[in-house]
């Protein structure tokens, strides 16, 4: 793999633009095909599978960290409740921001093997969809959809796709909506080192950063690394 295209610098592993036209975002090139197989199986029972987000560069990642750090954006706890982030110290408010968004250069969006999705059939009009669990649990309008995900993944037919995010491992928060297709994306992983993350972190306009830098160990275990092992 090409760093920049591990760390969201590069647009060489994408898909080309009448794909990513159909799909509504960019993806990896070779993601393309399995999800077309996985958009058709779910047709057959009902579901209409869209794709919310795609690929994500850096750039756009940074954006929405420095939001969140500085406040323009919402910051959630564990519940994707909105916290008093005034009440926060500088390293709790990092790890508040992980809970529910990548740092910049570790998001798996970056490679275009992760995707979210939504079943688009179940989606009301001018319904601005927010990713959050309420969503796809429980009586969520997303839920039938993602309990067939769920089948699909246990028996191995969902062409590749898995949930790095399956449920609460001390990190990313629990994610129903956010597919990875497996062997691809464990191809970017193994390139992912904290060497080429700390690099790419010192070069950024990041607020935070020297805190983000001085708990890099941490983060890369506890955020980065700290995914579901089940890869198809």
């Amino acid at each position: 793999m090409i760093p920049a295209s591990v760390v969201g610098q590069s647009e060489t592993h994408l898909c080309e633009p009448g794909d990513a036209a159909w799909l509504t975002v960019s993806v990896h090139r070779d993601v393309v095909d399995p999800f077309r197989a996985l958009k058709d199986a779910a047709a057959s029972s009902g579901f209409d599978v869209a794709i919310l987000s795609g690929f994500r560069g850096f750039d756009r990642q940074l954006s929405i960290w420095n939001r969140k750090a500085g406040g323009e954006l919402a910051v959630l706890d564990s519940n994707a409740r909105p916290l008093d982030i005034t009440s926060l110290t500088e390293r709790e408010r990092v790890f508040a921001i992980l809970r529910w968004s990548a740092l910049p250069g570790a998001s798996r969006h970056h490679w275009g093997t992760d995707i979210d999705v939504y079943d688009a059939s179940a989606r009301p009009a001018d319904y601005e969809i927010e990713l959050v669990p309420s969503e796809y649990e429980g009586d969520g309008m997303f839920a039938p959809f993602s309990e067939w995900l769920d089948a699909r993944i246990a028996d191995r037919t969902s062409f590749g796709f898995f949930r790095p995010y399956d449920r609460d491992r001390g990190g990313i928060a629990p994610e129903r909506w956010h597919l990875s297709h497996g062997p691809l994306a464990a191809e970017f992983a193994s390139t992912l080192t904290i060497e080429l993350l700390r690099d790419t972190v010192l070069s950024a306009d990041m607020l935070l950063k020297d805190v983000v830098l001085s708990n890099l160990e941490e983060i890369m275990d506890r955020f980065v690394k700290n995914t579901n092992p089940d890869v198809p």
